[in-house]
């Protein structure tokens, strides 16, 4: 499941955790292959490197490090003044709740999980976050 990302021009930034039913190899050359079929031009031979760079996180203290790490790279590289202002990212969902490109596992995920059933398991109508 996905925990945080940034899209920025030329690579993404990805925080991962295992998934129960694949490896993290698996889930990533799943990844791999349905974008670049969707988004590699005819005249490439292929759209991602073939290795990417990985990290295990096994720590709360070194997960916020390498989000605010990801998160930060937008201003590092120039392209907006404040982390909240790159809309690739899931700097927003984490500092205010609001939606982004790609749906995140976080507190603001699982406390809306869990609104939307009573004590007794049935959905329940409830106002949703600004978005």
């Amino acid at each position: 499941m996905v925990l945080g990302y940034v899209l920025m021009p030329e690579h993404v930034h990805l925080l991962l955790s295992e998934t129960r039913i694949a490896s993290l190899a698996v889930a990533l050359q799943v990844l791999k292959q349905r974008t670049s079929r969707k988004l590699k031009s005819a005249d490439k031979a292929q759209f991602w490197q073939r290795r990417y760079y990985d990290f295990n996180v096994w720590s709360e203290e070194k997960r916020a490090e390498k989000l605010g790490y990801m998160h930060r790279n937008p201003v590092v590289r120039g392209l907006v003044a404040e982390p909240e202002d790159w809309l690739w990212s899931s700097c927003r969902h984490y500092s205010a709740g609001l939606r982004g490109t790609v749906e995140i596992e976080s507190f603001w995920t699982a406390w809306e999980r869990e609104q939307r059933r009573d004590p007794d398991g049935r959905r329940v109508v409830v106002p949703t976050l600004a978005r």
